[in-house]
Formats: structure tokens, C-alpha cells, sequence
């Protein structure tokens, strides 16, 4: 069966696919078929990305909680390494967390969820080949088209918002441990409601969280503001090594800077304990992108981008083998950080640049 973008309810509206019928049609398809999966389905393994995030990690166990109450036999997982962030072990329903290793080799069902290709499933992605069925919850511009059933819309604030819509389509009363979870994803990927994607439809979606006994203030804090001493050391020598380049991004400046292992272990800072560093970086005035490398323990960089809104650092990331959105995106590459750095500054484009295509 091949797949169609779909919007949920306070989407952007509705895209066709490219199949029959009016627009919408083929969404509401997709939706339908999606909803007749899981009902008929007794197990239903769940995975999300690889390094889980707010989002993906809130999503799945958000919607491991829901196949619950429908009475399913469910386990969700994320490929090596498994280790939750310390930043997300606040969340509820993480027993349900099995290893990868334990998930069935060939899933009855599988649903993936905010991964925008089968590579980020990491080692779940040979399950998901062999799943009798696939779903794809997902709102990266990114994604890849992989899976049987796809509901993926790059205009939803977070795959927390598709999620939310297919328990409701399932008749699963939101609860306060599955709203919890879709909350976190929700305030992750708007950036605690900042971003450009955080719309009216978004903040109905929040009011809906609360009123099922979310306290923002509580999840706001194990999300941005409580931190190891460590890490305050570790964030001061990033902003120290910070490099502006003003000619960078069509010369409307790039701001960088690098963390690698070595000076994560002087400080006993996990890595992923890291992610709020860019949030710094991006307040800088001269420049429109900002960029922080981050060394995992083996020896990568994953290099996290922030833009403006006037250049897409999607775009860049695509090219250079990761994926994201428009203004935050990602990619990981081996090798010396002033390479990256060229290969990135070169693949930065916005409209107008005489080699933008």
C-alpha cells in the first residue's frame, strides 16, 4: 500500500498524496486504515529515533499507554544505545521500555514513530522491514516515504500532535500519563511554545494536556531548568571556543562551536545532557545559524543546527546525511570539526545566493 501525507484535525490542511478522489479523501484513508490495524492487531511493537528526544519518546510512550487501555500487548524500544535521557526520566509508562534485542525479530505490528527514515530506527529498522504491517507517526519534511500506512505532516508542531489525534480516533480518553507525554513532546519541538509552528490549533492542543492534569511548570523544569553543576563548566568553555563568521549563511552570519568528549568527562557531564548549549548559541544577533558539534562516545559528531527562519538548515542537513526541519535540523559525520564546519558553511544556501538552486 503506498503512503499519503495526512493532516490531522488543526493541521495545515489537508495534502493529497497523488492518489484518487477529492483532497482529503485519501488522508482520511490513511487514518481509517491505520485505525483498523491496531484493532485488529493483538501485539504492536512501538519504536521511536535513535537518541530519543521530548517528542519522540513523550509520542511513543504516550501512545504504548493508550494500546494499553485498549487491552493490546505492547512494547516500545529505541535502538542502541538504550539509555534513556536523563532529561526525559521523568516520564511516566517507562516500564514499558524493553531492549531492542527483546523486540520480536518480525512484529505483528509496528509502528514507528518521529523517525523521518528506516535508518533512524538504528537496529530496529530490520524489525520494521520485517513487520507485517508498518504505520509511520511522523511530522519531519524530511521523511522519507518508508512504510505501509503513513501518517506523516511536516506542518504538525511535533509528531505529538499526530499521535494525539490517533488516540482520540482510537476512542482512548486521554489520561494524565498519556498527556504528559504528548505535553513534552509538544513543548520540546516548539521550543516551550517559541517556535514559528506553535499556532492557535497548537496551544488548543495544550490547553486539552492541562486540563487532563499536566502542570507545565513541572515538566519545564526537568526539560530546561535544572542541570548538573557540571554542565554550567562544560557550557562555559563551549561559549568560550564560540567562533561568528558574518559572511557565513549568504551573510547573514553563522555562529559555532564545538564540545568533544574530553571535555564532557573532565566535568562527569553525560552526553545527553548537552542539548540546551544551542539555545545560547541562537541568541546571538549577527548570526541567523547557529551550530554546536556535539562527540558521542564513539567518537562522532552529531552537529545540532538552529536557524532564523531565513535560511533552511533542513535542506543542508538532508545533504550531508541527517534530516530535521527548516529552522532545527541535524546531521552526524565523522572526522576534525573545522571539516565539518566547511562542508556545512558550503552547503548552507538562502534564496538569492547566486548557487542556491
Amino acid at each position: 500500500m503506498s503512503g499519503h501525507d495526512v493532516v490531522p484535525r488543526g493541521g495545515g490542511g489537508v495534502r493529497d498524496g497523488g492518489s484518487t478522489g477529492p483532497a482529503g479523501t485519501s488522508a482520511e484513508l490513511e487514518w481509517d486504515r491505520a485505525v483498523e490495524l491496531i484493532r485488529a492487531a493483538d501485539d504492536i511493537c512501538l519504536a521511536c529515533h535513535v537518541a530519543p528526544d521530548g517528542d519522540a519518546l513523550g509520542s511513543m510512550l504516550a501512545l504504548a499507554r493508550a494500546l494499553r487501555v485498549l487491552g493490546k500487548r505492547c512494547a516500545a524500544s529505541f535502538g542502541e544505545p538504550f539509555t534513556v535521557p536523563a532529561i526525559l526520566r521523568f516520564l511516566p509508562g517507562q516500564e514499558m521500555l524493553v531492549e531492542p534485542a527483546r523486540m520480536p525479530s518480525a512484529p505483528e505490528l509496528m509502528i514507528a514513530l518521529d523517525a523521518a527514515g528506516r535508518a533512524r530506527l538504528g537496529g530496529l529498522a530490520g524489525r520494521a522491514d520485517r513487520a507485517d504491517a508498518l504505520i509511520v507517526v511522523d511530522h519531519h519534511a524530511s521523511n522519507t516515504g518508508f512504510g505501509g500506512v503513513r501518517l506523516v505532516d511536516p506542518d504538525a508542531a511535533a509528531t505529538a500532535v499526530l499521535v494525539e489525534e490517533l488516540i482520540r480516533r482510537l476512542g482512548v480518553p486521554l489520561d494524565r500519563d498519556m498527556a504528559q507525554g504528548l505535553y513534552a513532546g509538544l513543548a520540546s519541538d516548539t521550543g516551550s511554545f517559541k517556535y514559528p509552528c506553535t499556532t492557535p490549533e497548537v496551544h488548543d492542543l495544550a490547553g486539552r494536556l492541562l486540563a487532563a492534569g499536566v502542570r507545565p511548570d513541572a515538566v519545564s523544569r526537568e526539560l530546561w531548568d535544572r542541570a548538573p553543576f557540571g554542565y554550567l563548566q562544560v557550557l562555559a568553555g563551549a561559549l568560550a571556543r564560540a567562533r561568528l563568521e558574518r559572511d557565513a549563511a549568504g551573510g547573514l552570519g553563522l555562529v559555532w562551536t564545538t564540545i568533544a568528549r574530553a571535555d564532557r568527562a573532565a566535568r562527569d557531564v553525560d552526553y545527553d545532557q548537552l542539548e540546551g548549549v544551542i539555545d545560547q548559541l541562537r541568541r546571538t544577533d549577527e548570526a541567523e545559524v547557529a551550530v554546536v558539534c556535539k562527540e558521542n562516545d564513539r567518537g562522532e559528531w552529531y552537529v545540532s543546527t538552529r536557524s532564523k527562519g531565513a535560511v533552511d538548515v533542513g535542506r543542508a542537513c538532508v545533504e550531508l546525511g541527517g534530516g530535521g526541519h527548516r529552522t532545527a535540523a541535524a546531521f552526524t559525520m565523522g572526522g576534525e570539526p573545522a571539516c565539518i564546519i566547511d562542508r556545512l558553511r558550503a552547503a548552507l544556501r538562502v534564496p538569492g545566493d547566486p548557487d542556491d538552486d
